[in-house]
Parts: structure tokens; sequence; C-alpha cells
């Protein structure tokens, strides 16, 4: 795994919340092929001392790409692209899915059933 270092450019004149924009920045390196899936992020500290932000801003858009599908997060091992664009956006959409199927109502279980009567 080789560790990469993302060019990401941020506008603290824009009303978007710099987290938003750090994850925005690393999300479009890895759909503009910058970042393939395997290689390593270089730790958050070191991203957040060279963009000028707090550690927990970097902090913050790694867990949403995390929590998009984008990023794999292993103790020892560091954060990781886990997958394309493609894939981040199925699983952001199936969360999506989930969230709302659960609102009224359905359970896991009731979910996957009616997913698999779709295939």
């Amino acid at each position: 795994m080789i560790s990469i270092m993302i060019d990401v450019k941020l506008d603290r004149n824009d009303r978007t919340d710099l987290y938003e924009q750090v994850a925005g920045e690393i999300r479009r390196s890895i759909a503009d092929g910058e970042a393939q899936p395997g290689e390593r992020l270089p730790p958050a500290k070191d991203l957040a001392a060279v963009l000028g932000v707090n550690t927990n801003t970097v902090l913050r858009a790694l867990r949403l790409l995390r929590d998009e599908g984008l990023l794999e997060f292993r103790r020892g091992r560091g954060i990781s692209v886990a997958a394309s664009p493609e894939r981040g956006a199925v699983v952001q959409r199936s969360r999506e899915l989930v969230e709302f199927a659960r609102r009224h109502g359905y359970s896991a279980q009731e979910i996957i059933e009616i997913i698999g009567g779709m295939a």
C-alpha cells in the first residue's frame, strides 16, 4: 500500500463548512483517480497541518467519507481508499434506503426480502 498526498484546496470565504470542503476534495481525488482503492491517506494530523485546520475538522471529513463507503479505517494501518466513487454512491443510497424503510416500520430482514424479490 502506498501513502498518497492529496492536493486539497480550501476556500475560507466559502460558506460551505471546512470539513465538507475537505471531504469534497478527497472525494474528487478519488473520482479523478488520484487516489486508488488500497492506497493510504496521510494521517489526519498531517493533513490538518498542511491545510491549516484543526485535526477534528479533518477527522470529521474522513468519517463522512468512511460512512459513504469511500474510506476504510484500520487500527494500526491508518486510513485507506476503500472503493470507487460509484461504490461509495451505492453504499450511501443503500444507507438512505435502510433509514427510510426503518422509519416506515420495516425490519432489516424485510428490507433484504424486498430487495431479494427484485433480483
